[in-house]
């Protein structure tokens, strides 16, 4: 949906008129997030009529047509107010434990949404924005951005229509935030599962995984939990998609994995009607704002530009890593048939998984469970306060929450301080997976930063989000794929925490969508390199730090299958692409599109029946941007080599990422900062858009 908020690309922002504790001077009683009007859930209602409230009175401020600068503060205080809701009650409503809470949450983000409508239709402020834009020399160069993007978002989103049609945009903006909440809301409320017998057939090492369930002897199909004696017993298997893939790659069982990768793969089923209303809501409202389709709507005003830049990309791609995925493909291939003895033996979808690990164990003598001991989540955190410190000159103090500012006591508060420059911002970590939260790994920026005069600066306040298992918080250990995913987000909440923009439009995350993932996908490569990893990698029993041998390992295991897993990517993109192109046939539905660019694009069948497009959730949060994840893996690849692989931990290196890039946020171009940050040659330009240079990340992958 477009709106005069320029969303986040990764996840969520709040306002300067909210007391918040976490720059009040004295620990006191406070509400959810340290915001006073949060001391209960229906304070959220209170937190929407504020917004609103305040809000109208900045709009009859910008009626009277003020001064340039005036006009575009102005704005952006409404931007504040109204983002102090949205992000709020995004974030309560994916990972607060009291119902209440989540349902109030909910309605207010449904409340706020109607309100935008409001505002993006209103011509008052749109003829205030031009008359800004056209004072372009009273304003700074970040107001003058600042003035475009806010003239091009009231475009995109209708203002020019005519009311008829201006309503019907409205409704469609409305029944888009609708279907994208109900297809991720459909994901968590139905996993899958399959019920296994006899309970044999599933390894001990997936039993934590497992609910026993009976049956009587002789009846095969019959699962139901029973009483009495002469019953089998078996496990139930939910299938959502971090329990499917233990089930992959652990289950030695063929059948076992089938039956779980179909079922894993088959649900949510209403999640097909629903991706096919919500593609075809978000087609009208493209045709009806004046574009072709929703791709070129989402991608107008990325630095990709439009479909025709992205999708010869794609295919480019597609193509350099098809030989080498077709290697790795064979190797799997041949290691099955060697095991098994068959040697017309196929290898299926739901083998990938299992017989990839087993051939990482062989050749590098590399196992999960050894590599998770190095990893328990305390020494992580410690791990991102010394990279903090490292690069930035930063420390991050564990802070004292206020009575009333928690969701739950797993929730801990950094403050980051610099020696120099005093508060940065403020990162709550919520990382253990628990019952009613839901299973995402994200950055919520619930405050964005922002200049409020010459001497007070709104400091950004983040929440990094993940759902890692454990039984309590210090037992918690990750496998080295949590760690680059912690990693991840983390690059995304210093984004947020250190960008010092004058307006909270252009704060952190809030850049062109195609941008944002850079930082995240540059800090993956922080929870690879041994220089780094063995300050705070230690085993949690010896204190060990975790030896270089074993780091070898884990990068050579990394490297086996990588040109499959880019392939995978690559799909995935284009799938997102196909799906938001030009309107589909009716007489094609989804999964068969998905089918096809699977057989096309990759080595791997596709299992009729299955529908895995279903869960895909980047196809609501990232609808036509999916493809920023290989724009990102490019460009970090080439910042990686040419700015942080020689010396990573340097302050030099901190120095350069802080202020010609991270600082930034969305206020300077993206080529620009690429450019200055690595010099040129990191970008190209083809059919009026720009694309990555893919030279760092072919050398990375021996393509």
């Amino acid at each position: 949906m477009q709106t005069l908020i320029r969303r986040s690309a990764a996840y969520f922002i709040p306002a300067r008129h909210c007391v918040h504790t976490s720059t009040a001077p004295l620990i006191r009683e406070t509400g959810l997030y340290g915001f006073d009007n949060l001391k209960t859930a229906k304070g959220f209602r209170r937190m929407v009529d504020d917004a609103i409230e305040r809000s109208n009175e900045l709009v009859s401020y910008i009626a009277g047509m003020p001064s340039g600068p005036e006009i575009i503060d102005a704005m952006d205080e409404i931007s504040n107010a109204v983002c102090t809701v949205i992000d709020s009650a995004e974030l309560c409503r994916h990972t607060h434990p009291d119902r209440e809470f989540v349902e109030e949450a909910s309605n207010a983000s449904l409340r706020i949404n109607e309100y935008l409508h409001y505002l993006n239709s209103n011509c008052t402020l749109y003829h205030a924005v031009v008359k800004a834009e056209k004072d372009h020399h009273l304003l700074t160069e970040e107001a003058q951005r600042a003035a475009h993007y806010l003239r091009i978002d009231l475009e995109k989103g209708g203002i020019h229509l005519s009311p008829e049609k201006l309503d019907r945009v409205n409704q469609l903006n409305t029944d888009i935030v609708r279907l994208c909440r109900e297809f991720n809301e459909n994901i968590v409320a139905d996993p899958g599962h399959v019920d296994i017998f006899p309970g044999s057939r599933v390894p001990k090492n997936l039993h934590h995984l497992a609910k026993p369930i009976y049956r009587p002897s002789g009846q095969p199909r019959l699962s139901t939990v029973l009483d009495g004696n002469k019953r089998e017993r078996g496990f139930r298997l939910r299938t959502e998609p971090d329990a499917l893939c233990s089930i992959l790659q652990l289950a030695s069982d063929p059948e076992v994995r089938k039956l779980a990768y179909v079922r894993g793969n088959s649900v949510p089923r209403a999640n097909l009607v629903v991706l096919d209303k919500l593609i075809a809501a978000r087609h009208e409202f493209a045709e009806i704002v004046g574009y072709k389709s929703y791709a070129e709507f989402a991608l107008k005003d990325n630095m990709a530009s439009s479909p025709e830049v992205v999708l010869p990309f794609l295919l480019d791609m597609s193509k350099m890593v098809r030989p080498k995925a077709e290697e790795e493909f064979k190797k799997i291939l041949d290691f099955k048939r060697e095991i098994s003895g068959q040697l017309d033996e196929g290898l299926e979808p739901w083998d990938e998984a299992y017989f990839t690990r087993l051939m990482k164990s062989s050749a590098h003598n590399f196992h999960n469970s050894v590599l998770a001991s190095y990893f328990p989540l305390p020494q992580c955190i410690e791990g991102l306060k010394m990279l903090a410190e490292s690069l930035f000159h930063v420390k991050c103090h564990e802070t004292p929450l206020a009575p009333g500012e928690s969701w739950h006591p797993d929730v801990l508060k950094l403050s980051l301080h610099h020696p120099d420059e005093g508060d940065l911002g403020y990162l709550y970590l919520d990382l253990k997976s628990r019952e009613h939260k839901h299973p995402i790994f994200a950055h919520f920026a619930i405050k964005g930063g922002r200049r409020i005069s010459e001497t007070e600066y709104q400091l950004p306040i983040v929440a990094l989000v993940c759902s890692f298992s454990g039984s309590n918080f210090t037992s918690v250990m990750l496998h080295h794929s949590d760690v680059e995913t912690l990693f991840h987000e983390f690059g995304h909440a210093l984004h947020s925490l250190l960008s010092r923009t004058d307006y909270q439009h252009f704060s952190g995350t809030r850049v062109v969508l195609d941008f944002a993932e850079t930082p995240s996908n540059l800090f993956e490569y922080y929870s690879w390199d041994y220089r780094f990893l063995r300050k705070f990698a230690k085993h949690y029993s010896t204190g060990d730090p975790i030896p270089e041998e074993l780091v070898k390992s884990m990068l050579g295991a990394k490297n086996m299958f990588a040109a499959i897993e880019l392939q995978r990517q690559i799909l995935y993109a284009l799938i997102d692409q196909t799906l938001h192109g030009a309107q589909l046939s009716s007489t094609r539905d989804t999964s068969s599109i998905v089918a096809d660019l699977r057989r096309e694009h990759t080595c791997w069948k596709y299992v009729e029946g299955t529908h895995w497009h279903a869960r895909f959730s980047h196809l609501v949060t990232y609808g036509a941007g999916y493809y920023s994840y290989l724009y990102a893996k490019c460009f970090a690849a080439t910042i990686w080599q040419k700015l942080c692989q020689q010396d990573p931990l340097s302050l030099a290196t901190g120095s350069s990422l802080r202020t010609k890039f991270l600082q930034h946020g969305g206020a300077k171009d993206p080529a620009d900062i690429l450019n200055d940050l690595v010099g040129s040659g990191m970008i190209r330009n083809q059919n009026g858009g720009i694309i990555p240079d893919i030279t760092s990340l072919a050398e990375e992958m021996k393509l």
